[in-house]
């Protein structure tokens, strides 16, 4: 691993890179994070992330690999937001932040004639699977009605 300090260009780069792939809403992905909580995530992630590099012995600097410090920052940044949120329903965002959330549309049937919109989401334990609860309203009827999304682990 090169030397990872909080004043290299490589450092930057990684953070910039990172920040603005997740605060950017994309074609395949939207952004989990809040606007709110940005400058703040963005200080305290940069803050953790530089601690454990730091806190590396240097057996473990040499076998990191550029991907690790990537994912590991990552992880740093989604669980930090999730303690920054103040709603549950922004903790499921930044838990799954590929899956339907508040207000999307999504379809009853196969024929994705019957649009509706999602009102609530709650995560949901059934033994060891666990599911993801969308209550949702269709937009011509009002009629509501539920599903559930089986989560990834």
């Amino acid at each position: 691993m090169k030397e990872l300090e909080p004043n290299t260009l490589e450092s930057s780069e990684l953070v910039e890179q990172t920040f603005n792939f997740w605060f950017t809403d994309n074609e395949h992905i939207r952004s989990p994070f809040p606007e709110y909580i940005r400058p703040i995530l963005k200080e305290k992630a940069v803050d953790l992330f530089f601690k454990w590099v730091s806190g590396l012995n240097p057996k473990a600097k040499d076998e990191v690999n550029d991907e690790m410090v990537a994912e590991k920052f990552e992880e740093i940044i989604f669980e930090t937001a999730s303690h920054l949120v103040k709603t549950d329903d922004e903790k499921i965002t930044i838990q799954y932040p590929f899956l339907p959330r508040l207000d999307d549309e999504i379809s009853a049937n196969e024929n994705h004639d019957l649009k509706s919109k999602i009102i609530d989401r709650a995560l949901l334990k059934e033994g060891d699977d666990s599911f993801l609860k969308v209550k949702a309203e269709e937009l011509a009827s009002k009629k509501v009605w539920e599903t559930k999304f089986e989560l990834p682990l």
